[in-house]
Formats: C-alpha cells, sequence, structure tokens
C-alpha cells in the first residue's frame, strides 16, 4: 500500500538520558520525543498530553469500539498509551524504519499483536487511501522531520484527507510546532477542510507547541459537560485534563 523512501534520505536516530527522561532524536539536538524510564507508558510531555484532548469528546464506556491512528510515531508515548492505558485497537504510521526499531529497543513499544499494528509508510499515502476512510475515531498528528522547522506535511489537501479517514463522531489532534511554520495559515486549511465550526485549540506550551483539535461532526459541549469528562480522564488515566480546559477553546470563525 506504501512506499517507504530509500533509508540514505532518512535521518539517523539516536537516543540521550536527563536523569528519569529519555529524549529520541534524529540526528540532531531536536527532541522527538521523550519517555519516563521509571513509568514507560505515561506521557511526560505536556503538548502530548494535550493530543489525547479527544477523549473529551467520547464516552469513556465506548473506547473498547474505538481506533486510535497516529501519523508519525515519535517515540511511541502516543501510540504506547491508547495501547497499554486505554486498551483499545491501535495503529502507528512511520516512515523511517530506525524510528521503529529504536522505539521497540529503547523506548518499550510492545510488539504487534490483535491490538496494536505499527505500518512503515508514508502518512500522506495511508490519509489518501480509501481503506482507512471512516475507520478512525482519533487521529494524532505529529509530523516533523529532523529539523523541526514546520510540518512535513501541511496542505488543505492533506488535512481533507485525514478527515476523510474519520468515523462520524472521529477527532483529529495536530501538534503545530516550527521555526518555519505559520499557525495562521495551517489554522486556515484545518477549518477550510473540517469547517471553522468544528475546530478548537490549546493556547502554546512554554516550548512553543500548539495542539488543535479538529471533529469530524462539530459539537459544543457545555463548560460544565467538559468539566465533569475532564475531571473522568484525569481519574481513570492521570492526565491533567481539568488543566487543559483553562487554555482550550474552539476557535471563532
Amino acid at each position: 500500500m506504501t512506499r517507504p523512501k530509500p533509508a540514505a534520505r532518512l535521518p539517523d536516530v539516536n537516543f540521550s538520558d536527563y536523569g528519569d527522561v529519555r529524549c529520541l532524536h534524529l540526528g540532531t539536538e531536536w527532541i522527538q520525543g521523550t519517555m519516563l524510564l521509571d513509568a514507560p507508558y505515561d506521557i511526560e510531555l505536556e503538548y502530548v498530553q494535550r493530543m489525547m484532548a479527544w477523549l473529551l469528546f467520547v464516552q469513556p464506556a465506548s473506547l473498547n469500539k474505538r481506533h486510535a491512528m497516529q501519523l508519525g510515531l515519535g517515540a511511541g508515548s502516543l501510540t504506547k498509551f491508547c495501547r497499554k492505558k486505554l486498551r483499545i485497537r491501535t495503529t502507528a504510521i512511520e516512515l523511517n524504519p530506525q524510528v521503529v526499531a529504536a522505539c521497540r529497543l529503547w523506548f518499550k513499544l510492545p510488539a504487534d499483536d490483535t491490538k496494536l499494528e505499527v505500518i512503515l509508510g508514508d502518512a500522506a499515502e495511508v490519509a489518501h487511501h480509501p481503506l482507512w476512510h471512516d475507520q478512525i475515531d482519533a487521529l494524532q498528528v505529529d509530523l516533523y522531520d529532523e529539523e523541526a522547522a514546520a510540518p512535513v506535511l501541511d496542505s488543505e489537501a492533506f488535512y481533507a484527507d485525514c478527515r476523510r479517514l474519520l468515523t462520524p463522531d472521529g477527532c483529529m489532534t495536530v501538534n503545530l510546532f516550527g521555526r518555519s511554520s505559520s499557525y495562521s495559515g495551517t489554522l486556515e486549511k484545518i477549518a477550510s477542510a473540517f469547517g471553522a465550526d468544528a475546530v478548537w485549540a490549546f493556547k502554546p506550551t512554554r516550548e512553543g507547541n500548539t495542539v488543535v483539535l479538529a471533529q469530524r461532526t462539530p459539537s459544543r459541549p457545555t463548560r460544565t459537560e467538559l468539566a465533569q469528562r475532564a475531571q473522568t480522564i484525569q481519574t481513570l488515566w492521570g492526565l491533567p485534563a481539568t488543566q487543559w480546559l483553562r487554555v482550550f477553546k474552539p476557535v471563532q470563525p
């Protein structure tokens, strides 16, 4: 279904340890993901935690029927959390075979099983392929190269493909970061693909990561409903969801 780029064009992968945190690098100082050595299935980085905000829009009792997909494996934090903590069907798409090997060797990524599949392939091709259309409940997009300058895929056509992957009540979360990226331009592309009333956004983290959420079908839960859902998420899975609501709002058309 997909054809990886020649290995020579892909960056080398290495890691570094700082205290109890292990960091993944693609041959540069930029951190592509992290893992807590004492809690490898928790999510350490704040922006990666926010990539789980789709949980605010689903009932916990429905999770056993849900399917999460990550475009870009990173250090495997989201993939591991979805498979090991949420225990839902999880598919990860990663272009670089070294990243997959590094996650399995150094970042406790489990082997594939009936609920986990790691696919070596191109995220754009996978998003465009009809095999996955209408199949994904939670699509998590975090696609950066070794320079972390801007998202590798950032077109209206790509985001339209992402929308087609989603089930009717599915959500996409996207990490936006980079010295060359244009937040307003990317937000406009996402709003054009999903509809302006379907888009929510966090304020940037201290490190400059902005997580945007887009719904296949727009909804507007009340703040009371969101607060109740956030408390449930925090209780069940230890994510700081009650803090999210201070910095997470619908994007005004």
